[in-house]
């Protein structure tokens, strides 16, 4: 791990999302993260170490710096923070727990809200050399539903530093969460994600993951238990691996009731690089269903690029259902060929394909990662500048 410096700065007051200087507005566009936006219930924006703008606009949302959700409610501590992903779980986790005063965000949907549109977070670096960690609580009471979009990126220049974050999801009693991250880091930030879910009865959990410029060395874990009858979980991560980068991504997911399912999609580009895609499941209940699709494209992996699949079942019921499968491969050129044949260009027809590649068979995409996408395949296709 790089030496980096964790001193804590604070400002003096938030301030509104369209006070976001225009630089750093378009960076934050590009992972999802829209300041002047009107279709979006809530902002959060974290710079370094101090929150900028914690904004809640609808009724039963509630969006708070997480160090203020502590001081403000003593049950915060005691039922959800450090719950669902141990403070001793790795080093990682422990510096986080060991920090000052925790930064990150707080998010509470009250029983039966609606949110409306998306609440957006943006987790943001803009010096070399510092350490930003994290650490977010999502609560979901019963019958709720929220869409949370994170968005987590270094200022244009910043080529290194250290991302560490916690992040810990609770989802009620037929409460639904779909959380989209979207990460685009200088090419020797390390970073490393810890998150945590608990899913209770009939209640739903999408999780969509997408690294668009690779950091050198990401790694991530998260996990997710789904304790209630009929809880879901799914999870969708793309990534872009080039070269120099190290990507280690999986999931595991506990299927501890009964008619409980899980799905976890990998979809992986390289263009050098390490990229390792995991996965595993575990059934513990009857009628459990449970299945891991790693797919990966190698383009020019160069001399040491490849891409590693380690999908995972472990059924502990006779009637629980798993099933995996993993596909690595290349484009085929008969399929450039064609679409040259009907007037694109060589690196359109590369666009394309990736593009269908990293989006087959995957419905519901959110308009945010459908951009994101649609930009790894353009960046894949033609090359990074």
């Amino acid at each position: 791990m790089i030496k980096i410096s964790t001193a804590l700065r604070r400002v003096a007051k938030l301030i509104s999302p369209d006070q976001v200087e225009p630089a750093d507005a378009e960076v934050m566009a590009s992972v999802g993260i829209h300041v002047e936006d009107q279709d979006r219930s809530g902002t959060y924006i974290l710079r370094d170490f101090y929150p900028l703008c914690a904004l809640a606009q609808t009724g039963g949302l509630e969006l708070l710096p997480i160090a203020e959700a502590l001081q403000k409610y003593d049950w915060l501590r005691e039922k959800y923070y450090w719950k669902a992903v141990p403070a001793d779980l790795d080093e990682y986790t422990a510096r986080c727990a060991a920090a000052a005063e925790p930064q990150g965000y707080f998010v509470h949907v009250k029983r039966g809200a609606k949110v409306p549109f998306p609440v957006q977070a943006c987790l943001y670096i803009t010096r070399g050399d510092i350490a930003q960690m994290i650490h977010n609580v999502v609560i979901l009471e019963e019958d709720s539903e929220l869409h949370l979009i994170t968005g987590c990126a270094t200022r244009h220049g910043v080529s290194s530093a250290a991302h560490l974050g916690v992040s810990e999801h609770y989802i009620g009693r037929n409460a639904s969460l779909t959380s989209t991250m979207v990460h685009s880091w200088g090419p020797e930030v390390e970073v490393r994600p810890r998150s945590g879910t608990i899913v209770e009865a009939g209640g739903s959990f999408v999780s969509n993951y997408c690294s668009l410029r690779p950091a050198r060395s990401i790694q991530s874990e998260p996990r997710t238990w789904l304790n209630g009858e009929g809880a879901a979980a799914k999870y969708l991560t793309i990534i872009l691996g080039s070269r120099g980068s190290t990507i280690d991504t999986g999931g595991d997911v506990y299927l501890n009731a009964e008619d409980t399912s899980a799905e976890l999609a990998h979809r992986a580009v390289c263009t050098g690089g390490h990229i390792y895609q995991r996965g595993l499941l575990v059934g513990n209940a009857p009628g459990c269903r449970a299945h891991v699709d790693c797919a990966g494209m190698v383009l020019d992996a160069g001399e040491d690029g490849f891409i590693e699949a380690v999908p995972g079942l472990r059924s502990l019921h006779p009637e629980a259902r798993m099933s995996h499968e993993a596909s690595i491969g290349k484009i085929a050129p008969e399929q450039v060929a064609y679409l040259q044949s009907r007037g694109m260009s060589e690196r359109e027809a590369i666009s394309m394909i990736i593009r269908g590649f990293l989006g087959e068979e995957i419905v519901g995409l959110s308009p945010e990662l459908d951009a994101r996408v649609a930009e790894i395949a353009e960046v894949a296709g033609h090359g990074e500048e």
